[in-house]
């Protein structure tokens, strides 16, 4: 899993979101050996999925507007309604921003529910890991990326499973899955980590390799217990990642080609996010924009929103183009909705009682929406889902039975997420 970030947002609450923690490439500090070594021992033999599919998880820090995205209510009061207007999708009788014109033309490869219940807190982790902040920091359940890792392992023992374009954010973490899984973070020092030391040529790099892999051999052969049988697989492993250079070319974009980077203008992370999961990523994260809007709601929409429709709509169209958008699945959310009633400020404030979220790809059923909110957008009206069983859903897309269970740092067997009933109409 691969997690992209902005610049750092602070929120109401007054946590700044990137600095929750910074790390190296693989986090505290270990070396690029000592994670693929522990990644190793930390996955005995689970039954993965069949077919290596990917996911992309777009998160709007802050909580995104509701009623001025995808579930408008142009009959509801001024006051309720605010000032953007719904356009028709595609699909007959879906409407969704007029902000949004590039989706409602590819509405058919897209579903949205809009009946979502979300919790009355600034929570990034309730859309990465199916429980809350508050939850989380006791029970230490494990990211979406973390679980694709853990089950996954390295499709391609040259690129890292999970990639994180946030960082070492809140949500993003491994939990009580440990430190293996963790997600590789492009940020700071992790795209050093993916280069060959200052100085040193590919053929210097082969020479290391030998040496060390004879050091290795030494060292087996006096270790009675035979713990250190294998070390030099690991090593093998680690020398080839930064040899080949696959991630660090797949977060080169000078190697795209001219007119794709002139459409992804403004929203590269999205463009990323695609050569990430083409070059064998399970799963990328990235975090677009500040939707924190308890003030000038409808100023920062005007902004953010057609960059934002710009950024899906390429990323869901080059998947299709490829032949990918069966196997990665792409969701866009938030952690909650703002409230239906426009504040003195022009902003709406937070509102737990229902969200919306976009869904695309994954094999799943497009082309529809998801459940209602009542007339003035408070709250769902029918079909109520919560964000775990819309992750329970996308783990489903991933070939991933939601109701497995891990070890926790107790020992005690923890299902992966507890609210798993999924979204049959996605199904």
């Amino acid at each position: 899993m691969l997690s992209f970030l902005g610049s750092a947002q602070k929120f109401c609450d007054g946590l700044n979101r990137r600095s929750f923690l910074k790390i190296g490439a693989f986090g505290a500090g270990l070396t690029l050996v000592d994670m693929l070594r522990a990644k190793a021992q930390a996955t005995p033999n689970v039954a993965a999925p069949t077919t290596p599919k990917s996911a992309v998880m777009i998160y709007l820090p802050g909580g995104p507007s509701h009623m001025d995205m995808y579930d408008l209510k142009p009959e509801a009061p001024m006051e309720y309604r605010g000032e953007f207007r719904p356009i028709q999708t595609n699909v007959n009788g879906v409407q969704i921003s007029e902000y949004f014109p590039l989706q409602a033309r590819m509405f058919d490869k897209l579903t949205t529910i809009r009946s979502i219940v979300s919790v009355d807190e600034h929570s990034d982790s309730l859309v990465m890991t199916g429980y809350s902040d508050n939850t989380n920091r006791v029970a230490h359940h494990p990211s979406f990326g973390s679980v694709m890792s853990r089950l996954r392992g390295n499709v391609n023992a040259d690129i890292p499973p999970f990639v994180s374009l946030r960082g070492m954010s809140i949500g993003s973490e491994p939990g009580y899955l440990g430190v293996a899984h963790r997600a590789f973070t492009p940020s700071g020092t992790g795209m050093a980590n993916l280069g060959l030391a200052s100085g040193v040529t590919t053929e210097q790099n082969g020479v290391r390799r030998d040496l060390l892999a004879r050091f290795d051999t030494v060292r087996r052969e006096i270790d009675a217990s035979g713990s250190m049988s294998g070390m030099d697989t690991f090593a093998q492993r680690a020398f080839s990642m930064v040899a080949s250079g696959a991630t660090r070319r797949a977060l080169d974009l000078s190697s795209e080609d001219p007119r794709t980077r002139d459409r992804y203008r403004g929203v590269e992370q999205f463009l990323t996010a695609r050569r990430l999961v083409e070059s064998g990523v399970g799963c990328v994260t990235l975090a677009y924009g500040g939707w924190d809007t308890h003030g000038q709601n409808f100023v920062t929409l005007r902004n953010q929103l057609p960059q934002l429709d710009r950024g899906i709509a390429n990323l869901v169209q080059d998947l299709h183009d490829r032949g990918m958008d069966r196997d990665t699945v792409v969701v866009v959310w938030g952690e909650f909705g703002r409230t239906p009633r426009v504040n003195g400020s022009a902003g709406r404030d937070h509102w737990a009682p229902v969200m919306s979220a976009m869904v695309a790809g994954g094999g799943l059923r497009m082309g529809q929406a998801i459940g209602a909110s009542s007339a003035r957008g408070e709250y769902p009206r029918d079909r109520r889902y919560t964000p775990s069983q819309v992750l329970s859903t996308l783990y489903r897309a991933m070939g991933i039975d939601a109701s497995m269970t891990f070890a926790n740092g107790s020992g005690r067997p923890m299902y992966i997420l507890d609210d798993r009933e999924p979204v049959a109409e996605l199904l």
